[in-house]
């Protein structure tokens, strides 16, 4: 898996793939991020990568030229995907669609965005990491390089960790515990000391079920609902008083 960044600020983005998890899968040869200066792209001697933009208004915009200039060069992997507000949404499903493919890449935008004709002319779609306002793509970036890179086989130690964990089934996670058995009078459940592998399953299945429908009820209306079996489930747990 190939991952191409273009920033201004390559540092960031550079130490933080580096590090734990991706560090690792880099170290490996399971992952292949590689992060491009912008401004390699100038010519003039400040660098400059931004300016006024036409018609006025606050802020500075990205020029193209030297955007261009760097992405053509280095004929990185496709998509490449401008991080910014008017594209699709980063979900678990688009982090396992980009987990499949052999790469892609990230164009990280700054102070008012990137000139028109880059979105219209150089990219190939926009991705959104939320509704809210960032001050530039890097941490974008850092989310989707994250996201997707764990999923690449090898980069997690149990295959079955990403299977298990909040969003794989459009649940979230079960309940997590660990030693001591017991702390400050709180115990762990007695299901999860039983040795009884399949009705841990059960429990855990359960847990995901009433926790997805407390806290996230919008991931169960997209599956449709619950489903005869599920809610047969969380009943028979409930009843016996081992869901919250």
């Amino acid at each position: 898996m190939r991952i191409d960044v273009f920033t201004i600020f390559p540092e960031m983005v550079e130490d933080f793939a580096g590090r734990s998890l991706l560090g690792r899968a880099r170290e490996a040869g399971l992952l292949d991020v590689r992060v491009h200066d912008l401004r390699a792209g100038t010519a003039d001697p400040h660098r400059s990568m931004d300016d006024a933009p036409f018609g006025g208004g606050a802020g500075m915009v990205l020029m193209p030229e030297p955007i261009f200039t760097v992405v053509e060069a280095v004929e990185p992997p496709r998509p490449l995907l401008l991080l910014g507000p008017g594209g699709r949404r980063l979900d678990q499903a688009r982090v396992l669609e980009l987990a499949a493919s052999e790469g892609f890449s990230l164009l990280c935008g700054r102070y008012e965005g990137v000139d028109e004709r880059v979105r219209a002319h150089l990219v190939d779609e926009e991705l959104s990491i939320g509704d809210y306002v960032l001050a530039g793509g890097e941490v974008a970036a850092m989310v989707v390089v994250e996201a997707v890179g764990r999923l690449v086989p090898g980069v997690m130690g149990s295959a079955a960790s990403a299977d298990e964990e909040s969003f794989a089934e459009g649940l979230l996670e079960y309940p997590q515990y660990t030693r001591p058995a017991e702390f400050r009078g709180w115990a762990v459940p007695e299901v999860l000391r039983s040795g009884d592998h399949a009705r841990i399953a059960r429990w855990r299945r359960a847990q995901a079920l009433a926790r997805t429908l407390a806290c996230r009820p919008d991931l169960i209306a997209a599956r449709g609902g619950l489903s005869a079996e599920d809610e047969a489930l969380v009943e028979e747990f409930r009843a016996e008083g081992e869901l919250d």
